[in-house]
Order: structure tokens, then sequence, then C-alpha cells
């Protein structure tokens, strides 16, 4: 039993992994901006917020039932922080001349603890798992989101050395502009996805 759950684990972070969202988007647009090694600081940064991400909804639900309502509300400002970065992407003409977004610590914070599903991901799916898990053997909600984070690393690393090795072909420079619209445009559907859900939320409640 306790080895089942835990590739249910792993598979539910192999799958997140490989689902399009703001950080994959994110880490193909560092890629073609600066290559695999800079875009991998994403991906490890992204692991270190969303592991606190998993441990504080852990934790917290654990002793308090916070109403999903909270999270439903982050998305609003985290539809807000991907508009933002769309902004800047659609901008940009060139990676060679100085026109390339910064995806620095803040920035990547913001988008991530800002993505209401994200977290409503963990409470409603990750959580509940976890804490059956810790029933059957000692520790076993820590060792869940453990297998669900390994799982996630390993998908999107794949995904980036996967991305990586068709970037000559896609930086020439009559696609740049294209492609970096084309990620705004990720980033703005995913804005809207976040504003839909939420307001259909508290419209049925």
């Amino acid at each position: 039993m306790v080895a089942s759950e835990l590739i249910t684990a792993l598979t539910l972070g192999l799958i997140g992994g490989l689902i399009p969202g703001p950080v994959i988007t994110a880490i193909f647009t560092e890629i073609l901006q600066s290559g695999l090694k800079k875009a991998m600081r994403i991906v490890f940064i992204a692991l270190l917020i969303e592991s606190l991400v998993a441990i504080i909804c852990l934790l917290v639900f654990s002793s308090i039932g916070l109403n999903e309502s909270v999270f439903r509300f982050l998305s609003f400002i985290g539809a807000g922080v991907l508009c933002w970065i769309a902004t800047s992407l659609w901008k940009v003409q060139s990676i060679e001349t100085g026109d390339a977004v910064d995806f620095n610590l803040s920035k990547i914070t913001l988008m991530i603890l800002t993505n209401g599903v994200l977290w409503t991901y963990w409470i409603t799916i990750c959580i509940p798992k976890a804490i059956f898990l810790r029933e059957q053997i000692k520790l076993g909600d820590f060792l869940f989101m453990g297998s669900v984070q390994f799982g996630w690393l390993c998908s999107t690393i794949a995904l980036a050395f996967l991305f990586s090795h068709v970037r000559k072909l896609l930086a020439k420079p009559g696609f740049i502009p294209i492609i970096f619209k084309i990620f705004s445009l990720v980033f703005i559907y995913f804005a809207l996805n976040m504003i839909y859900t939420s307001v259909h939320f508290f419209i049925q409640k």
C-alpha cells in the first residue's frame, strides 16, 4: 500500500511537470534568451518555492481547515503578475539587444506564490493523499510530498533538455519576436484562466 501511494505521488509529480504553465513557459523563455544552464536556475528556484508551498499547505491544512476562497482570491493577484510578465515578453525583439526579460528571484517567487491554482492543487489533491500516507507510516506525508516534487523535477528537467536541443532552430532572428509574442499570449491565457476559474468559483458559492 505504501509503495503504491509513493508511485501515485511520483506520477502526480511527473504529470504536473509536463502540464504547460507559467513556470514551464518561463523556463522555455530563459532557454531561448540565455541557454539551458541559466534556465536551470528557474527550475530549482521553482522547486524550492513550490516545496515551501507544499510544506505550508501540509502544516496549515493539518491544523486548520482553510477556506478555498483564500486560494481562489490569490489567483486574481497571480493573474496580475502574469500580465506584468506578458507585457515584458511582448516587447522583446531580439535576445542580443538587451530586450531579454529578467526572471529574477522576486519575479519567479511572485509568479509561483500568487498562483492560486497551485495552492488549490496541493490542498485538494496532494495534501489529502499525503495525510493518508502519514497514517500508515511515520513522516509519510513528507515522503509523499518529496516524491511528488521529485517527479516534477524529473519531468521539468527532461522538458528543458528537449527544448534546448531545438533552441538554435527557434532562435533565428525572424523567429524571436514571434516566439516571444506566443510566450506572452500563453502567459495571458493562464492569467485569464485563473481569473475565470476563480470568478466561476465565487459565482457558484
